[in-house]
């Protein structure tokens, strides 16, 4: 079907292992003892079952504390990726192949959709990062002290640490390939495009984590829970336009480009916005673990998700690393001997330090107040005890009850 493997898509499986002729255009199952690497069926597992854990978490947001934007953002992030993978997968259906090219293919999973180029693992993974982020820095109280828009950026900062971690591996251990003769893939930072870093990895969950918290709001934005007609149309929108806005605040990255897709002064544009991303996203994590020492941050409702799944997602991402650390330290020009492409090792470190600090501190935030019995504090989330203010009113939380703090 030249339609969906032409020749780059074609050399790109090769490499991979697996064949993109005749496959299935709707979707295939596979053994997960015949894939690839040992450690590919281990991450459909961890994301998968991340992705229902955080749709149980999201529900009862809504359901029991009157939260929508979790479940907004879950759903959210499906129709963002419904949007998004398409072109990126099959550019010469949507006519942009001269503007976009043939980018990357994921290899073969246990469950795969779309001609084998859309494993399930991925499509959960958007709900799974979205969510993680975001509930780590709601734990953090960053949300009600400082709003959507310093949220967003805090959740941006997530993003990049814990996406990275899992981006800076993939290609080394064959669960994807990027096209090397794609220029939108340049310049790259070891094994991963640089726009990748900054674009999917950051720009859009801080985006689509702002429509939804905007769009959305919380149940203080009524004063009542909203019903699921509101939710439903106000999470498509902000699905909608993750990508729109997401392509307009990455123009400027593609600033410098020369003719064979490579320029000193993109590569610049690029380091500056992760530098300015990190020294910002570091100060704010710093102040939400300073206020959580201090016990002024805000108590947090259903912080079970909080306190275990980031937990597993570090932790067993820190296995995959040790399993793939000595290819990756006998590896020549970037490259192992099995012929597969290494990320940043001092990339990924710095990244593991920061998701570490990131779950700590939303664990000690979470068990700060894990005594607090109903009234005992009486202390409404969107209150800012440090300066006896009220927060803004895009992500107030009703009142802690025990059910909140407490497993």
């Amino acid at each position: 079907m030249a339609y969906s493997c032409e020749p780059d898509a074609r050399q790109v499986a090769d490499f991979l292992g697996f064949s993109c002729d005749d496959a299935h255009p709707v979707g295939a199952v596979r053994s997960p003892f015949a894939l690839e690497h040992w450690t590919m069926p281990l991450l459909e597992v961890l994301i998968i079952a991340g992705a229902v854990f955080a749709l149980v978490h999201a529900w009862r947001r809504w359901r029991r504390d009157g939260d929508p934007v979790n479940l907004g953002l879950w759903f959210a992030s499906l129709i963002y990726l419904a949007v998004i993978e398409p072109p990126l997968y099959f550019p010469e259906w949507f006519g942009l192949q001269d503007y976009v090219g043939f980018i990357f293919s994921h290899n073969v999973f246990t469950v795969q959709f779309m001609f084998d180029r859309l494993p399930l693992y991925i499509v959960a993974f958007y709900p799974v990062i979205s969510q993680l982020t975001y509930e780590l820095v709601r734990a953090l109280g960053i949300f009600a002290r400082r709003g959507a828009a310093i949220g967003a950026i805090a959740t941006a900062f997530a993003s990049q640490v814990f996406y990275e971690i899992f981006d800076q591996l993939g290609p080394q251990l064959r669960w994807w390939a990027w096209n090397p003769d794609n220029m939108i893939n340049t310049p790259m930072f070891a094994s991963v495009p640089m726009n990748s870093m900054w674009v999917f990895a950051s720009v859009s969950f801080g985006v689509m984590v702002w429509l939804v918290v905007k769009l959305l709001g919380g149940p203080r934005r009524t004063g009542t829970p909203m019903g699921g007609g509101s939710l439903a149309w106000r999470t498509i929108l902000a699905g909608v336009l993750t990508p729109v806005l997401m392509v307009i605040l990455a123009a400027p990255t593609r600033v410098g480009v020369d003719a064979d897709g490579v320029g000193t002064f993109q590569l610049v544009i690029l380091w500056t916005f992760l530098g300015i991303l990190w020294i910002v996203g570091l100060c704010l994590l710093a102040d939400a673990t300073r206020r959580t020492w201090r016990g002024s941050t805000p108590p947090v409702a259903s912080p079970a998700f909080v306190r275990v799944y980031p937990v597993l997602y570090v932790g067993v991402h820190a296995v995959f690393w040790i399993a793939a650390l000595p290819a990756f330290l006998g590896a020549t020009d970037g490259v192992t001997t099995g012929g597969t492409p290494i990320g940043s090792g001092w990339y990924a470190l710095a990244c593991f330090a920061a998701a570490t600090w990131f779950v700590v501190a939303a664990v000690l935030a979470t068990r700060t107040h894990s005594g607090v019995r109903g009234t005992a504090t009486g202390t409404p989330t969107g209150t800012d005890t440090s300066t006896g203010t009220n927060s803004p009113t895009d992500t107030g939380e009703p009142r802690t009850r025990e059910a909140d703090v407490t497993p």
